[in-house]
């Protein structure tokens, strides 16, 4: 991946850029952002850089034999470590070289990626993915060898906050001592669940999250929005890719999501008794949608009812909402407060959970109807 391929963070790129140039190479990098700052395309980006045969001052040239391997993550010297876990098609003590083939797809798609995402792909079901002492142990026989050609060899670790304590303590004297020419990049999203001996063995890239125009730049670049549109979406996405191009390829279901949730919640706090009908009768068209529609909607309705309690409590400036949603919800916020705020998300919470498990959404969206009647009330006096 070239640093023209990521999305914003230019003076970062041009600062690692540099580093390399003046021959300033620290052995261990933890590219440490929240989930969608495109930490991971800025490591791939640094990792080809540095292997680049003939880089300009700014990026790779994109050409060489070595970008050509690296951008098809097939360099014999560029080497992958990424949680995994035992599948129904998997053999057991999992490594990350069994899941070669699904990892170079997913990152050829594109390199912002989610943790979810990830699991999802591998079919681990509910299971979490870690980093094993097998794995530790494969790292240690990859970097043992000598480089196939002759430059830098390059451990990428994706998650290392996935690693349990037995593996990040194998890797510790090879994080800090390792061999000749060989660089550890490790891309995490919460430094707080690695061991402190690792943190303090690494060299740490601070990767803020996307700014804005760079955001609406790509929205406009990628789904041929109206400018006004892609900077609000751009906005909401509080600086994350991911966030990002979820919001702007449902920008139509966006607005059908918020005509269901206005409704829902006016015939909620709306006193008239004959209301209950139409309540019912709005459950029952939300439960006719598509089971994804359904889980998408009650994400939609949880943002909405965080950002409507950020504006009850005048926090004006942490507010993410534009349009018609600012024009409900100068009204509607005053129903969102401390009183209900913790409850609502719960049962939103509950809804998801029995959505997906199966449940029946005719079900599942009535009683959360007539359990808003008893929520959506003003705060109490």
């Amino acid at each position: 991946m070239l640093f023209s391929e990521v999305i914003g963070h230019e003076a970062l790129k041009h600062k690692l850029a540099r580093a390399v140039r003046e021959g300033r190479v620290s052995h261990a990098q933890l590219f440490l952002g929240r989930e969608g700052s495109g930490n991971l395309a800025l490591a791939l980006a640094y990792a080809q850089y540095v292997m680049c045969e003939n880089p300009s001052d700014a990026d790779a040239c994109g050409v060489c034999s070595a970008c050509a391997k690296v951008h098809k993550l097939v360099h014999p010297d560029f080497h992958f470590a990424f949680p995994v876990n035992s599948s129904k098609s998997s053999e057991k003590n999992p490594v990350s070289d069994m899941f070669l083939a699904q990892w170079r797809q997913k990152l050829l798609q594109s390199p912002y990626i989610t943790e979810q995402a990830w699991y999802e792909s591998l079919s681990l079901d509910n299971k979490q993915g870690n980093i094993s002492t097998h794995e530790a142990e494969a790292i240690m026989r990859k970097l043992s060898l000598k480089s196939f050609e002759g430059s830098f060899k390059i451990m990428l670790i994706w998650l290392p906050e996935r690693m349990n304590t037995v593996a990040a303590n194998k890797l510790l004297k090879l994080i800090e001592e390792p061999p000749a020419q060989t660089l550890f990049l490790l891309v995490a999203e919460n430094s707080r669940l690695m061991l402190k001996t690792i943190l303090s063995r690494t060299q740490l890239v601070s990767v803020p999250p996307v700014d804005d125009s760079a955001l609406a730049d790509m929205i406009l670049r990628e789904f041929n929005l109206p400018q006004l549109e892609a900077s609000t979406l751009a906005h909401l996405a509080n600086g994350s890719v991911v966030e990002a191009r979820r919001i702007a390829g449902q920008s139509d279901d966006k607005r059908d999501y918020f005509e269901q949730f206005a409704t829902l919640m006016r015939l909620s706090y709306a006193s008239k008794a004959e209301n209950i009908i139409l309540l019912i009768q709005q459950a029952e068209k939300i439960a006719g949608q598509g089971r994804e529609w359904q889980k998408n909607f009650l994400l939609y309705a949880q943002r909405m009812v965080r950002e409507n309690f950020i504006l009850n409590q005048q926090v004006n400036e942490a507010v993410y909402l534009a349009g018609e949603e600012a024009d409900f919800s100068a009204k509607f916020s005053l129903f969102i407060n401390p009183d209900n705020i913790f409850r609502l998300y719960e049962e939103f919470n509950l809804a998801l959970q029995h959505l997906g498990q199966n449940g029946n959404p005719k079900i599942i969206f009535t009683d959360l109807a007539l359990k808003l009647v008893k929520l959506i009330v003003p705060l109490k006096k």
